[in-house]
């Protein structure tokens, strides 16, 4: 297991700043998401040609293989799409998540959220591998965890430090530490690991994709605390895939499909949606929801541009280790008829952020939306309406 690097005053803060939120304590002084990542980086893959899946699982490996040597050793600019195939995928999609991507180290994850199909994998090496800390995208699922638990409802205000108190929304929209710290010391360890596997943490997303590694979800508390775990991830590998499958069901009502990835023409004549689970949280979608476009209207996803008559909801992430950094997105269109889940996940140093990667997906959305691809009902093969 590889360990997260946390400085100790750090870990401190963060126990002792929920510790204060559970016994109204005095106030301890705010901190960032600083955080050392120990985590693999592949580096960079990806261009247009035809192969097999027995090619894309070969690519996958030999690109961990040579990456192992040095987590932190992918640049923060690269050619992201170079070795990609892309047969099977929607052209249209792929090609608005390439030119929002841009010159940036990282992957860019579409996925129907009604069907569980991966329309586009940009950088299938960093997309198929093995996971990174969460950083604050590990939010979503805590928020959900503790709705289901009956812990906070989205107006209960959760104390903080001094007189701060703060609601759900504005948690999840601000991405604030010290309040899902609050939450994972008042679920605890075996609570939260329910949910968190439930949501498919530490489990493959896909079905039968070649080269996807699992996650991982650590087997006890990590040493750095619940308050830790629950607001930085730590303890948790997460894949954009898995990522992906869990703001899927947030979009489509609880519905945590296995995420299919067809790799020709045939393969998407002949898909059909593969149901994972039926998550219960249907009625806490409409509680969650208001945080993850607040994080788009005033909160940490600001700069994916906020659009009253086409609101994107999502929840940033950012892990910072010395010059290091991890910076993510999980959202879906809260408009249109198509709607379409996407996860960026960025590497790299100085420029890299959440809120790079909302900024990202943000125009990923601007782009489909101007193309009208949104503003239809996707067109589903005849082999959809046969029972399995």
């Amino acid at each position: 297991m590889h360990r997260q690097i946390v400085p100790r005053i750090l870990q401190l803060v963060i126990v002792l700043a929920a510790v204060a939120g559970l016994l109204c304590a005095a106030p301890v002084p705010a901190k960032h998401h600083k955080r050392k990542h120990t985590q693999g980086l592949a580096a960079a893959s990806g261009a247009s040609t035809s192969a097999t899946k027995k090619s894309i699982s070969t690519r996958v490996r030999r690109g961990r293989a040579a990456s192992r040597h040095n987590p932190w050793a992918a640049p923060t600019y690269a050619d992201s799409t170079a070795g990609d195939l892309v047969d099977g995928e929607d052209l249209s999609v792929r090609r608005a998540a390439v030119e929002a991507l841009g010159p940036y180290n990282g992957t860019v994850v579409a996925v129907d959220a009604n069907t569980g199909r991966i329309l586009t994998l940009v950088n299938q090496k960093l997309a198929l591998s093995g996971g990174f800390q969460p950083c604050s995208t590990v939010k979503i699922a805590v928020a959900l965890a503790a709705l289901s638990e009956g812990v906070i409802d989205r107006v209960t205000p959760v104390h903080l430090y001094g007189r701060m108190r703060m609601d759900l929304t504005e948690a999840l929209a601000r991405s604030n530490n010290y309040y899902f710290a609050n939450l994972g010391i008042k679920l605890g360890y075996e609570r939260w690991a329910y949910y968190a596997r439930l949501f498919g943490m530490g489990e493959k997303a896909g079905l039968n994709i070649p080269g996807e590694e699992p996650g991982y979800f650590a087997p006890a508390a990590p040493s750095s605390g619940m308050g830790m775990m629950t607001s930085f991830g730590d303890g948790i590998r997460q894949t954009p895939l898995e990522l992906a499958a869990l703001v899927a069901a947030v979009s489509n009502g609880g519905t945590l499909y296995y995420l299919q990835y067809p790799q020709n023409a045939k393969e998407i004549e002949q898909f059909v949606p593969r149901v994972k689970r039926h998550l219960d949280i249907a009625r806490f979608i409409p509680q969650v929801k208001p945080g993850m476009a607040g994080a788009v209207e005033f909160g940490t996803a600001r700069r994916a541009g906020y659009d009253a008559e086409a609101p994107v909801c999502g929840k940033t992430g950012t892990c910072t280790g010395g010059t290091a950094h991890l910076g993510w997105f999980g959202a879906f269109n809260d408009f249109g008829q198509n709607r379409i889940v996407t996860v960026v996940l960025l590497t790299g140093a100085r420029g890299v952020s959440g809120p790079t990667a909302s900024q990202i997906a943000g125009a990923f959305y601007r782009k489909l939306a101007q193309e009208g691809y949104l503003g239809h009902k996707p067109v589903f093969s005849p082999a959809v309406l046969i029972p399995r």
